[in-house]
């Protein structure tokens, strides 16, 4: 698929997204990025502010197989991926699959479950398949796992361990609506509900045709170096007690890969490392223990202060 077809491929989708979602432009870009490089992403903020909203309407847009979860502390792994049962017609077991066989999955409070439930994700989002009793079973393309969590609230809740939050390639806050937006919403909410209206622009060949063809979108060594510098210096930073993985800085290169689709581009500047550098990595660090009580702003602080101190490499390349 042409880089260009997938610029207009993001373009149809962020324009149906946005029948539903008014505003939040750089969440529905990163949400679809996360879908084009076949990562996850994490929807964290106050009760209300449309994460559930979101994630509908982008399942509905690709016309997919669209699954969700209400995670709750009784939930088991079995209840995800499904179990064998004994068939008493046909005297055989038979396997019933869960709700992760689908193409995009919704795991709405996702710190509600227990930590055995949560780590039962950790397979098919890093590989795409699913083990039960013995046997492997892969996972349809496009995957797309849209975790939702509470920040506000911590009774009753289990807070994802480090290598959890690893797999997601962004965690990110929707934020409240400007007095704008929100009269917006209001007057687009009053008397129907959009997203029962909105039909697909999109199917699972047009997103893995795209899966396939983003990485080749060029990106110099001067950038590449650029991009390490960056995450090496969360590693020795006064103020990190862990930095950002391999993982993450793999992470951060297919998410800059695809912003420079969708800002019309067919190779890697700085500014898309930049830009795609802060919801990469800030869920990746963890602080010294004497600034984990404001981890978030902390973060976005040294985050930065980085981008500012590393030297960035002169552009070698102008728009083509």
């Amino acid at each position: 698929m042409p880089f260009m077809q997938i610029r207009e491929l993001a373009d149809r989708i962020r324009s149906n997204v946005g029948r539903v979602i008014v505003g939040k432009e750089d969440v529905v870009d990163q949400l679809l990025i996360a879908l084009i490089s076949s990562g996850h992403v994490l929807l964290e903020d106050v009760p209300g502010t449309g994460k559930t909203l979101l994630a509908k309407a982008m399942a509905r847009s690709l016309g997919c197989g669209f699954k969700r979860i209400q995670f709750t502390p009784d939930l088991l792994p079995s209840d995800l991926s499904g179990i064998h049962y004994y068939n008493q017609k046909l005297s055989e077991f038979e396997f019933r699959p869960g709700p992760l066989f689908t193409n995009i999955l919704l795991a709405d409070e996702i710190n509600r479950a227990t930590p055995r439930t949560q780590s039962s994700l950790l397979e098919c989002m890093e590989e795409r398949q699913i083990s039960i009793d013995g046997h492997t079973h892969r996972l349809s393309r496009p995957f797309l796992v849209i975790a939702t969590q509470n920040p506000i609230e911590s009774q009753g809740t289990f807070p994802l361990p480090e290598a959890q939050l690893d797999r997601f390639l962004f965690k990110i806050k929707m934020g409240y609506p400007t007095a704008e937006e929100g009269l917006h919403i209001l007057k687009r909410f009053k008397e129907a509900n959009p997203l029962e209206s909105i039909e697909s622009v999109a199917d699972a060949s047009d997103i893995t045709l795209a899966q396939d063809t983003y990485a080749q979108v060029s990106v110099s060594d001067d950038v590449l170096v650029y991009l390490l510098h960056i995450v090496e210096r969360t590693r020795v930073h006064a103020d990190v007690a862990v930095g950002v993985s391999p993982r993450g800085s793999q992470a951060l290169l297919k998410a800059a890969q695809v912003h420079a689709i969708i800002r019309g581009r067919d190779f890697v500047t700085p500014d898309d490392v930049k830009a795609m550098a802060e919801p990469v990595m800030a869920h990746r660090m963890l602080l010294k223990a004497a600034l984990r009580s404001r981890q978030a702003e902390a973060v976005r602080t040294i985050i930065d202060k980085i981008l500012l101190d590393v030297p960035v490499p002169a552009e070698a390349k102008s728009f083509a």
